[in-house]
């Protein structure tokens, strides 16, 4: 039996960005994908944008515009929404990597709790640059998060009906993707499910997302995600680890 994929792309003012990002769906092999397109209300040609493509598209596609609380809110929105068996999230300006990455992910499914891969970085007009800092660990868990965010938002795969009943935490502003991911992580470690390494880059990245416009305030949340998920003992001394190898 096929699995139905749940792909939600969160948009606001987006027109300049969001065409790449439709059209890495819309060219997708996979017959099974439901998009949903989260829009806060925008004041562009962002919703006439996703009109265009609904009417024009193969996959099915679900468009909502309607004042949120913030990125984190309509991320929220898209798990209650959403309906299919596992569930990533794809901003505009991000796109899938090639035409098989969502039938890549579908192969893995199986019984995880997550699948994920790895990431490419690529400049505002989609073309490659380098892969993401911060590499996919062959055995993903909940502890990897230690050594930073190894896997992207973007290649994060999540079973659905755990994601729903995870939401994320809107006492951050940047980093709940970090925390989100690590109580998804946490609750297949519970269940005993496993996180499924597809060994490919899933996803390209646009570089300068809201985590570098926002370079301080983001590093001071997840400071703070760590130190609830590992403690402030370790989270300060992995920190004064990280800052002497910058030093190396």
């Amino acid at each position: 039996m096929m699995i139905r994929i749940s792909i939600v792309t969160i948009t606001y003012n987006a027109a300049g960005s969001l065409q790449r990002t439709l059209d890495s769906v819309a060219g997708q092999t996979y017959p099974l994908i439901e998009h949903l397109i989260i829009d806060g209300a925008s004041k562009d040609d962002t919703v006439a944008i996703a009109r265009q493509y609904k009417d024009q598209s193969r996959h099915e596609v679900l468009i909502w515009s309607e004042p949120d609380k913030g990125l984190y809110d309509a991320m929220n929105k898209g798990l209650q929404r959403a309906t299919g068996d596992y569930v990533v999230f794809l901003n505009a300006g991000d796109t899938l990597h090639d035409p098989a990455t969502i039938q890549t992910v579908a192969d893995c499914a199986g019984t995880a709790a997550v699948i994920y891969g790895d990431t490419a970085i690529t400049d505002s007009e989609g073309r490659f640059l380098h892969l993401r800092t911060h590499r996919p660990p062959e055995h993903l868990t909940w502890k990897s998060f230690k050594k930073g965010m190894l896997v992207c938002h973007q290649a994060f795969y999540a079973r659905l009906d755990i994601a729903r009943e995870t939401p994320y935490d809107l006492q951050y502003r940047h980093s709940a993707d970090v925390d989100w991911c690590i109580r998804i992580m946490k609750e297949a470690d519970r269940q005993g499910l496993p996180l499924v390494n597809t060994h490919t880059v899933l996803a390209d990245f646009e570089e300068g997302g809201d985590t570098t416009q926002h370079h301080r305030a983001s590093l001071l949340e997840r400071y703070r995600v760590m130190s609830r998920h590992y403690g402030p003992v370790q989270t300060f001394l992995l920190h004064c680890w990280f800052v002497l190898r910058a030093f190396k």
